[in-house]
């Protein structure tokens, strides 16, 4: 009985440790989008303006910048219109994803250094009144600061070119970006814990 109480907390203690994770959000506005010859999107200078991390700390207004490239154009068209409301081109993944900060409420430095996997897809949305929106979205893998690698989705970005098709160019007005992180703080602090439990008891249980 002794030791199946020990190993219950054992095994208690464990997954905490090892799958303690949390989600991270971004926030971006404004940074110009580009086309070039080989259908690959770029995103620039595109501001960071809020960031919701681990335990809930949320920081906002100017907090460092995004920016990407994607992959190849593998099918359709950036510029013009498939229908209302459809993915209108499929770029391939690869190119580069990067999230800067500059220490407002955030790391400082590169915090996510990554690039896309699978398609990225380039939906046209048409308004009533014919205006059009464009928006970029795609699950991307790289590196946290911290060395880990982590794994996320973006959706990048929805985009008004009036009632004119995107021509290889555009000003972003918002994207969203959730990355999950291994969580080292309270949860694997929490598992730490009931590992020194496990084993305190241990040596009581055997006294």
């Amino acid at each position: 009985m002794k030791r199946i109480l020990w190993m219950a907390l054992l095994l208690l203690a464990l997954p905490m440790v090892a799958f303690a994770t949390s989600s991270v959000s971004f926030v971006n506005s404004g940074g110009t989008l580009s086309s070039n010859s080989l259908g690959q999107l770029t995103l620039s200078n595109s501001e960071l303006i809020d960031f919701t991390g681990v335990n809930g700390l949320i920081s906002s207004g100017d907090l460092g910048s995004l920016s990407f490239t994607t992959g190849k154009l593998m099918s359709g068209s950036l510029m013009g219109s498939c229908s209302t409301n459809c993915v209108a081109a499929t770029l391939a993944g690869g190119g580069s994803f990067t999230i800067t900060g500059n220490g407002k409420g955030v790391p400082s430095g590169v915090i996510f250094s990554g690039s896309f996997y699978g398609p990225v897809f380039w939906t046209e949305e048409t308004e009533a009144n014919g205006t059009h929106y464009y928006t970029l979205s795609g699950s991307i893998t790289g590196k946290w600061y911290t060395g880990m690698t982590v794994d996320g989705a973006t959706v990048q970005l929805t985009i008004n070119t009036g009632k004119g098709w995107f021509n290889g160019s555009t000003t972003v007005d918002f994207g969203g970006t959730n990355i999950n992180v291994p969580e080292p703080g309270t949860l694997a602090l929490l598992g730490t814990g009931f590992v020194g439990l496990a084993c305190a008891l241990r040596r009581k249980l055997k006294a």
